[in-house]
């Protein structure tokens, strides 16, 4: 059974810090692109960030370049998300997701894990 688990969300103040966690099992995830989406109250998921099979060329959104860090320890099939300086509208559930190199979508997501960020 193939499963994505999140974990590491919770409350945090503006200016704060968290580190989202996803562990992939049933599977072998160490050649496909590994991501985060997030989905705010009233909004549609929306990408955070990505991460090549490797490990190079992470590509992040607009909205958290500079803020957030996407890495991936493909020995343990863990893909992470540092994030740092939060702001109340990084306020979502985020997603950790999994696409096979050669398709288009991303295929595999976890449940989610829900991030609050407090003014």
């Amino acid at each position: 059974q193939v499963q994505l688990v999140e974990s590491g969300g919770g409350l945090v103040q503006a200016g704060g810090s968290l580190r989202l966690s996803c562990a992939a099992s049933g599977r072998t995830f160490s050649s496909d692109h590994m991501a985060w989406f997030r989905e705010a109250p009233g909004k549609e998921r929306e990408f955070v960030a990505r991460i090549g099979w490797s490990g190079v060329s992470p590509y992040y959104a607009d909205s958290v370049k500079g803020r957030f860090t996407i890495s991936r320890d493909n020995t343990k099939n863990t893909v992470s998300l540092q994030m740092i300086s939060l702001r109340p509208e990084d306020t979502a559930v985020y997603y950790c997701a999994a696409r096979q190199i050669g398709f288009l979508k991303y295929a595999y997501w976890g449940q989610g894990t829900p991030v609050t960020v407090s003014s």
